[in-house]
């Protein structure tokens, strides 16, 4: 750029008025400056004064700032979510390997004094070592079996635990839940068998409670039986025999074919030769 360029460009810069040319410096140190900080949704903002830590949280939206003096920090404040692959000791010094997921968020009002006492890494610093720590004391309590059968019992006891120990850094649980446990080969195996035995012995047993009823049954009906045959044995008398012989005789007459028997047996009187008879 020569000198008659340069020349040129004051004199052009000299003919624009005073008022335009504030106004131009104005709006370009406003805008290098930013004077302003955007909140946006899920966010808190810190506000910093030379580095401290102001008492006022910003919430979602457009908020002013005082340019060098002032600095803004945002942190997110929704719930967030973190997976965790602990390994612990039951009371019966079973290895468990347990994965964990917890729901969290930050206390929206202070977002400021996590910042401050924590700082931005607080999963890496807080979260993590506590859930590894309750995983731990928590399972001790249990046997490895009790891990499984009391799973509710346990996954409560350890969200309580976890919830009281971050509520002190302004960390609040929104959901706790054991993903899976895992345990040795060994163990694992003794598992199954011991729940197959079961499984037969229940089976045994039922087997044996269906023979029992089948067998108490048969012997009720016995006992009926035997029940009715007394009643009817008492039953009989000498006129419910004569009965008895006159139906027969009824019956015997009805199927009569009007011949006459040539011999009556014992009892009866001897018809001997009667058809001869009465040919003669």
């Amino acid at each position: 750029m020569d000198e008659r360029m340069v020349k040129s460009m004051r004199d052009g810069v000299k003919k624009i008025p005073t008022p335009i040319l504030i106004a131009v410096v104005v709006v370009l140190v406003f805008l290098f400056a930013k004077p302003w900080v955007e909140v946006g949704p899920g966010q808190r903002g810190v506000v910093l004064n030379f580095g401290a830590v102001q008492d006022n949280v910003l919430g979602e939206g457009l908020h002013f700032r005082i340019p060098v003096v002032q600095e803004v920090i945002l942190l997110d404040v929704r719930v967030q979510k973190v997976v965790t692959d602990t390994i612990a000791a039951s009371s019966d010094l079973q290895d468990v390997t347990s994965s964990i997921a917890l729901n969290y968020h930050l206390i929206p009002d202070k977002a400021n004094i996590v910042y401050q006492t924590i700082g931005i890494s607080y999963r890496e610093r807080i979260i993590d070592p506590a859930i590894l720590e309750v995983v731990k004391a928590v399972s001790a309590r249990y046997s490895a079996e009790e891990l499984i059968t009391k799973r509710p019992q346990v996954s409560e006891a350890m969200r309580t635990s976890l919830m009281e120990r971050l509520e002190r850094y302004n960390i609040e649980v929104d959901a706790f839940s054991i993903v899976a446990f895992s345990f040795s080969k060994v163990f694992t195996e003794a598992i199954e068998a011991k729940q197959t035995a079961e499984q037969l012995a229940l089976k045994a047993k039922r087997d044996l409670e269906r023979v029992k009823i089948e067998a108490e049954q048969k012997v009720t009906a016995a006992k009926a039986e035997a029940e009715s045959l007394r009643l009817q044995r008492a039953n009989i008398s000498p006129d419910l025999i004569e009965l008895r012989k006159i139906e027969a005789n009824l019956k015997a007459i009805e199927k009569w074919d009007g011949i006459l028997p040539q011999v009556v047996g014992t009892g009866g009187v001897p018809l001997i030769g009667l058809g001869d008879m009465k040919k003669k």
